[in-house]
This record gives structure tokens, sequence and C-alpha cells, in this order.
């Protein structure tokens, strides 16, 4: 079993990685994410797995034929900007590595089992998160989703197409979401939890409300040399000002609050800004705190946009409500992956995933591997071998569990 995971997993480590930062760049509907898909696609059919493509361009890995009361287990292979190799990609390499373990134990599932990959999970690319499970689920109209542009103004839909795939097509598909019994997805822990608790894995309780909001500084381009600070209307002062004021709102509601990605124009050395335009990623642990930190920045933003002769809009692009697992279905899992020591740890996330996106149509639960650095979304992201050994098992635990052939 160590052995599939080793080789998949090192078959997989290449594609999109960035010589520079040691990074990932797997943004959907490129080269590498071609390569990528390949590589799943590849995989799955080695295992003698059918491979389908949804309407919205995820990927399905069929062990017996599609069906009602499905199990299901995978993750995403897409990443953020030279974000860390183990984020998505632990859960599909250990998804396909645990059907290798169940078949060497002879289990022959009663009901389908599929293995997924999601695309887009991190909206890196268009800006909306999970957006494979939202189509899929219809948590986004397929109007709005194939006018998502990237940062160079490629819409979705003409990525999609470029892909070979028809835009036309995508959107909620309810025969595709029955079929979904139970979906397990395993993921390395995106902090320090386990190994504070001495644990190798752990179960998901909750995944914090989470959204992430433009704002937008339109102020006057100008000469940085000839003109007189007084006179100047520059929307970098009220971008910095806001930056300061999502730290320090968030730090007073025990919340994450995060201005991460910034677009400035015209991006001159020697020129005052005309606009800029950044994005805010908040979080916490229930939407009342959530909505308290946003309004707290928002606000922030209007006064010090006034003040400085700048114009200030906001929109929220994306939001995902607070998702509670199914505390039945998360004991049982607990239980299970815990072993004759006892249940493992259960604990809440700040992250989104597609597990939190299905949990609305279907039972869902998540499984974590202890990330010794606590790093993610950066190269320093990172799982010991022998955990990663461990999940698999585990996984193919609760998968043997649930099709009542443990």
């Amino acid at each position: 079993m160590s052995d599939t995971f080793d080789e998949l997993w090192g078959a997989l480590a290449p594609v999109g990685r960035q010589r520079t930062t040691g990074g990932y760049r797997r943004f959907s509907w490129t080269a590498a994410d071609a390569e990528a898909r390949a590589w799943f696609t590849a995989a799955a059919t080695d295992r003698g797995l059918t491979v389908e493509t949804d309407r919205n361009g995820n990927l399905w890995a069929w062990w017996g034929e599609p069906g009602p009361d499905a199990l299901v287990t995978g993750s995403h292979l897409d990443s953020v900007p030279d974000g860390g190799g183990y984020d998505g990609p632990l859960g599909v390499v250990s998804a396909l590595a645990a059907v290798d373990e169940l078949r060497a134990r002879g289990v022959r599932p009663a009901r389908p089992l599929a293995v997924t990959v999601f695309v887009e999970e991190e909206g890196a690319r268009f800006g909306v998160a999970c957006l494979g499970s939202r189509l899929l689920t219809g948590a986004i109209t397929p109007e709005r989703a194939r006018g998502l542009t990237d940062a160079d103004g490629i819409t979705w839909a003409r990525a999609m197409a470029d892909a070979g795939l028809d835009p036309d097509r995508i959107g909620a598909d309810p025969e595709a979401v029955r079929r979904i019994g139970t979906f397990v997805e395993l993921h390395i822990e995106q902090g320090r939890h386990l190994v504070h608790r001495g644990s190798a894995l752990g179960v998901a309780s909750a995944v914090w409300p989470h959204g992430r909001w433009r704002l937008d500084f339109t102020g006057q381009a100008d000469h940085a040399g000839t003109t007189r600070l007084a006179d100047r209307n520059d929307p970098m002062l009220p971008f910095a000002e806001t930056v300061l004021a999502a730290r320090a709102t968030a730090e007073a509601h025990d919340a994450v609050a995060t201005i991460g990605k910034v677009q400035v124009h015209p991006n001159g050395t020697n020129a005052i800004p005309s606009r800029v335009r950044a994005w805010l990623d908040a979080r916490a642990p229930d939407e009342a705190t959530l909505r308290t930190v946003v309004d707290g920045v928002t606000a922030a933003a209007r006064r010090s946009s006034g003040r400085h002769g700048v114009s200030h809009a906001s929109f929220q692009e994306s939001f995902s409500p607070v998702v509670r697992f199914r505390e039945d279905l998360r004991d049982r899992v607990a239980a299970v992956i815990g072993g004759p020591d006892g249940s493992a740890p259960v604990l809440p996330t700040g992250a989104g995933h597609d597990a939190g996106t299905l949990a609305a149509s279907t039972a869902t639960v998540m499984m974590f591997v202890r990330n010794p650095s606590g790093v993610s979304h950066a190269p320093d992201e990172y799982a010991e071998p022998a955990d990663c050994h461990a999940g698999v098992t585990a996984l193919a635990d609760v998968l043997a569990d649930l099709l009542g052939a443990a």
C-alpha cells in the first residue's frame, strides 16, 4: 500500500511545480491542469475504473457501474499561486491508493464507489472557490460562472471551451448529486491542531463561514515627482489603511481576515496609481461574527477613502455559510480511524472544501492528515510519508466500514 501511494505521488509531484519557488501553479483549464487531469485518468484507468467528465468539468472514476447511493471519495488537483503540493492532491492520491488497498483485502463493493476530482476548488484563476462543486449542486448559476474572468480577461466559458468542453452545458446536475450517497474527503490539515494533540489523523466537526470581497479604490493618476502631497488623490493610502484595519478588526473578534491579492493601475514606479483593486478573504467561527468583521473592514475603507479624496466600492464575490458535518457520520468515522485507543480528534477548520459545498445536498465527512509545519497554500506545506500512509489505511478502513465490508 505504501509503495502504491509513493508511486502515485511521485508521478504527480512534478506537474505544475515551479522551479524558482518549489510551489505549484495548477490553475484550471491550463496546460498544468490538463496534465494533472491526464495523470488522474491514466491512474484510474490502470485500476480498471471507468472515468467520466461531468457537464461542469469534474472527473469521476467509477469502481462498478455508476448508480444511486454511491460512496464517493476524492478532492481536487488545482492549486493557489505557488501553493503546496498536498492541499487537494493528497486526497486524490490517497483515494486511488485506498482502492488498491480495498482490492488487496478482497473487498467487493455492494454499492458503487467513485473517486472524484473537483475543478477550480481554490478559485485561484476565476475567483470563486469550490466552483466545480458549486455548479454541480446549483450553488452558483451557470450564467455567472460562464462570465467569470481571470487576470487576463479570459472567461470561464472561453477557457473551458479551449479545454475541449462545452460551457453551454454547465449548471446544476441533480441526477449526478443524487448518485452520491456519502462523500468522504481526506485532506491535509491546514494548521497544527493535530500536532498539538499528538495525532496523525483527525476528523472535521465544521467548516467556518467564509467569503471573498472585492475592494475598489479609485483615485487620480498623476506624476510621482511633481504632484504635491496635498494635491494627491492616491488610492494606495486608503488601501494600506484597510489592510491594517482588516488585521485589527479580525483580531478583535477572534476571526481571520487577509488581503493577499492586489492589482495596482497603472503600476508604474514613478506614477501615482489611478486605481487599486484588492480582495479580502474573511473567516470566523460563526456568521454573525464574520459579518461584523467584514462590515468593520469596509467601513474603515470608506472612511479612509473619504479622507484621501478617493472613491470606494466593495462587492461580495463569494460566500459560504457555516457547515456542520453530520454528527453521527463524523463520530462513526472518528471511531473507525481512532482504533483501539479511542476516537480520533475532532476539530473545526477555517478552510473551505468541496465537502462543505456538498454537505447541503448529501452526507459528507472530512478526514485530516497531520501537517507538522502547519503551513498551507505555500511551498512549505508538508505531511510525513508515514502519516500519508496512515491516511490511506484509515481511508480504506472508513470506506470498508461504510460499504459494510469491514
